[in-house]
């Protein structure tokens, strides 16, 4: 049996949960929840379910657009603890997205927000969902797009395989294993599914300083037990020259963030 890496697995601590809320949330992913929760066409009343849901951010896009009843469920605690702490107005489970506890139908919408490529068992996970998800219903998921199409992070990679190693510039990419649509359509044929609307949108990646996006990206995702202190330092040094034009006057860095939108019609 193989054994997969925290990091291709998306496991992080609950420091790097609690880091990630904090930073990465607002600084990038959370501008793409109410646009997933939009694309999926999300009406008053209906029930919702948010796999692999993280801190919940795409389950309370759907509580924004008065969702019946929304749950989210998640393998990872960390995630949980910080998710539960926001609302109780959202069903919290932890479970895996391979095996899911609801019945057959039970959800009239799925979403799985940047989560997919993290899976242990693809396949199996996206025939839960449409398991769970009634006749009629919709699936929508997110990916991020493939990382030579991904400003930043394209620099990033290679910065970090010199400075720390190959074991974390591997980790760093695993978010853009499912960057082309090819290797998406090939996925969800796999479990019996086809796409019915995709868009590619372009969010954007914004900290406050250069320092703070390597802090976060360090601290925040799976690499937070992979860099020693010394390394983080080497890093952020080579970071400047690297990434001087992402830096504006006021010394904040931003990025243009694309991503894959994808809606499946069950």
């Amino acid at each position: 049996m193989t054994t997969r890496t925290n990091a291709e697995a998306g496991q992080v601590s609950m420091t790097a949960a609690e880091i990630y809320d904090r930073d990465f949330v607002p600084a990038l992913f959370g501008q793409f929840a109410p646009m997933l929760a939009e694309a999926a066409g999300i009406e008053a009343g209906e029930t919702v379910l948010d796999v692999a849901c993280g801190t919940g951010i795409a389950a309370l896009a759907a509580l924004d657009r008065e969702a019946g009843s929304v749950t989210g469920i998640d393998i990872n605690p960390g995630m949980l603890a910080v998710a539960r702490a926001k609302t109780d107005r959202v069903d919290w489970v932890e479970g895996a997205a391979e095996a899911l506890p609801f019945d057959d139908g039970q959800f009239d919408v799925t979403l799985c927000q940047f989560a997919l490529m993290f899976l242990a068992d693809r396949t199996r996970s996206l025939r839960e969902m449409a398991r769970v998800t009634r006749p009629g219903g919709r699936i929508a998921l997110m990916t991020w797009e493939a990382l030579d199409r991904t400003p930043g992070y394209d620099r990033l990679v290679p910065l970090v395989r010199d400075v720390v190693g190959p074991e974390a510039a591997d980790a760093l990419s695993a978010p853009f294993v499912l960057g082309n649509l090819a290797d998406i359509t090939a996925e969800l044929a796999r479990a019996g599914l086809e796409i019915a609307e995709h868009r590619i949108l372009t969010g954007t990646a914004r900290h406050g300083s250069l320092d703070g996006w390597i802090d976060t990206e360090i601290g925040g995702w799976t690499l937070s037990d992979m860099v020693s202190p010394d390394e983080l330092a080497a890093l952020k040094t080579a970071s400047a020259p690297a990434f001087a034009h992402y830096i504006s006057g006021d010394g904040r860095v931003a990025f243009p963030a694309p991503a894959h939108l994808v809606v499946i019609r069950v």
